[in-house]
């Protein structure tokens, strides 16, 4: 029953935020700047109103306050804070990035040095948190391998971990409703360890994304007329390091997440070849574009990334009975 209330409630409170949210940040001007090298088709999609992440965070943040409210007893209420304050810091960083792209006309938003920075920082809260807060220990699994103490490098690791899933979910938010879905769909895997483990903070978390993120898609798919900007993708991303942090899946991250993995690494690749031999290997990065340029409709790359991240998600299951097991 608290597993239905949690997924329900914030499906339903992201459904009514959305026609609230979306006028006001039209009416604040903020929307959407696309950019000029980008696909052609993109264009079209300026003025859209961005930070829609806010109606996701906030359809989260509901079920965790209603069921492990400040100063409960509940074992599980440190492990789901330390998740929802961690990722709610990581959108603070994205709102920020947002509001000078947007609002002040910063093309750059903040500088790279500086995001990266405030993103390390709270990583690091969420590794120090996790073991001395939530207790979860510093060891890890590898699939097929075995446990490994990571000792005091469990705190950098897992500050690493964040960061590095912050940015490919933000690599990720390309297309309509692409991160957004891919995301409910990695969030319910986690939701599965977190019941087979019998981990109600982190059970209530992750489905508590997955319904707010099926109702943000109410609002995000194509022809989207919200994007969750920096706001969202950055909390997205943190919220999955969290849930991997504190369900002890920490390797499983990246099987689960997949293809926010293949989108970054598209990025590296683009950028080493581009600065090594002068050529490209893709006709555009993230992979998702490429796509784009080579004649896939964007809900036909939206839907067959959909269906790569669900085979991602059964893999990081399918593995994960293996660890259990």
């Amino acid at each position: 029953m608290k597993y239905a209330f949690a997924c329900g409630l914030s499906l339903f409170v992201s459904l009514i935020l959305g026609p609230l949210v979306i006028p006001a940040l039209r009416g604040l001007n903020l929307g959407q700047r696309v950019r000029s090298d980008g696909p052609a088709g993109h264009l079209s999609k300026a003025g859209t109103p961005t930070m829609g992440g806010l109606v996701f965070l906030a359809a989260m943040l509901a079920p965790v306050l209603a069921l492990f409210p400040p100063g409960s007893t509940d074992g599980a209420t440190p492990p789901v804070w330390l998740a929802m304050g961690t990722t709610l810091g990581f959108a603070a960083v994205g709102f920020a990035d947002d509001f000078l792209k947007v609002a002040l006309g910063r093309s750059l938003g903040i500088r790279g040095r500086d995001k990266l920075f405030g993103q390390v920082i709270l990583g690091l809260l969420l590794g120090w948190g996790a073991v001395h807060w939530a207790g979860v220990g510093t060891t890890v699994a590898v699939p097929f391998w075995g446990r490994i103490d990571l000792g005091h490098l469990y705190v950098p690791f897992v500050a690493l971990m964040a960061t590095g899933a912050s940015n490919a979910v933000n690599l990720t938010d390309g297309l309509d409703g692409l991160a957004a879905g891919s995301c409910a769909i990695t969030f319910g895997a986690f939701a599965v360890i977190s019941i087979v483990d019998g981990n109600d903070g982190m059970a209530v978390f992750s489905l508590a994304a997955m319904g707010a993120l099926v109702g943000f898609l109410g609002y995000n798919l194509h022809p989207a007329r919200v994007f969750m900007g920096d706001t969202g993708s950055l909390a997205l991303g943190c919220g999955l390091a969290a849930a991997a942090t504190l369900t002890k899946t920490e390797v499983l991250l990246a099987i689960l997440g997949g293809l926010y993995v293949i989108e970054a690494l598209s990025v590296i690749v683009q950028v080493v070849s581009f600065q090594t031999t002068g050529r490209r290997v893709f006709r555009m990065s993230p992979i998702h574009h490429h796509f784009e340029l080579i004649g896939w409709s964007e809900d036909i790359v939206v839907s067959r990334f959909w269906a790569a991240s669900l085979a991602f998600a059964l893999l990081g299951l399918t593995c994960f009975a293996v660890i259990r097991g």
